[in-house]
């Protein structure tokens, strides 16, 4: 089979799987949702960043990226999918590939949507405490939430590729990014700067301190994520189905 036909089969397989354009419309709702309340709570913290706080509903709603990633490929891996799959694209690297590229898209198409209704809704509730923000801070907050919570993602698929389970992938991943992270943060300082969730989140803040900014912390997630995805390719190449 040719590269086209592959990207439409698992274009398809997102499409028709219920739960996963379930697990994209929760990511724009519960971002939205949260944004909103943010953006309505007021500002009286003295070091209130009017950027993240119309963006912070993205950090519970990465849980629904995160879900959609591993979701995708688990789904491989339930009453001998995989098999099917791979009897239709023998050559394995091209398959995974097809099938990031199927989580990619529509996560940077919803992720990119969510930004900016996270964006517009908190902003309405701040008022004039967000006057203070740029065209260019807002389009680099949105622009750079749609990339984050697709490399999450993509981390995730990339994991689930590896343990073969979603349970086992969100077991891992959403206690790491809802605990563990703020544990290592607290304890180890600057060095947690260079976790994929953190790095990745500096693109979020208006103003930051430390050695990444907001660019280069993305690169540092994009790097995470490259590391998972290839131990999810070597996973579909070495393993059995």
């Amino acid at each position: 089979m040719t590269s086209p036909p592959v990207l439409h089969a698992e274009f398809l397989k997102i499409r028709t799987l219920r739960s996963l354009p379930g697990a994209l419309l929760a990511l724009f709702a519960g971002t939205t949702a949260f944004s909103a309340l943010a953006g309505a709570s007021g500002t009286s913290d003295p070091e209130f960043d009017p950027l993240f706080t119309a963006l912070s509903g993205v950090l519970p709603g990465q849980i629904a990226a995160i879900s959609f990633g591993a979701m995708a490929v688990s789904a491989e891996y339930h009453g001998g999918a995989l098999r099917l799959s791979l009897a239709a694209v023998p050559q394995r690297g091209r398959w995974f590939v097809a099938k990031l590229t199927a989580i990619a898209v529509p996560t940077l198409f919803v992720g990119l949507a969510t930004a900016f209704a996270a964006l517009v809704v908190a902003r309405a509730g701040l008022g004039s405490a967000a006057s203070g923000l740029t065209v260019a801070e807002d389009v680099r907050g949105v622009v750079g939430c749609g990339i984050y919570v697709t490399l999450m993602a993509l981390s995730a698929a990339g994991l689930t590729a590896v343990l073969r389970s979603g349970v086992a992938t969100l077991s891992v991943l959403i206690p790491f990014i809802l605990v563990v992270s703020f544990v290592i943060d607290d304890a180890a300082g600057t060095v947690a700067d260079f976790l994929p969730d953190q790095a990745g989140q500096i693109v979020l803040h208006q103003t930051y301190e430390g050695t990444l900014g907001p660019w280069s912390g993305l690169m540092v997630t994009a790097l995470w994520t490259v590391a998972a995805m290839l131990a999810g390719a070597w996973s579909v190449r070495r393993r059995d189905a």
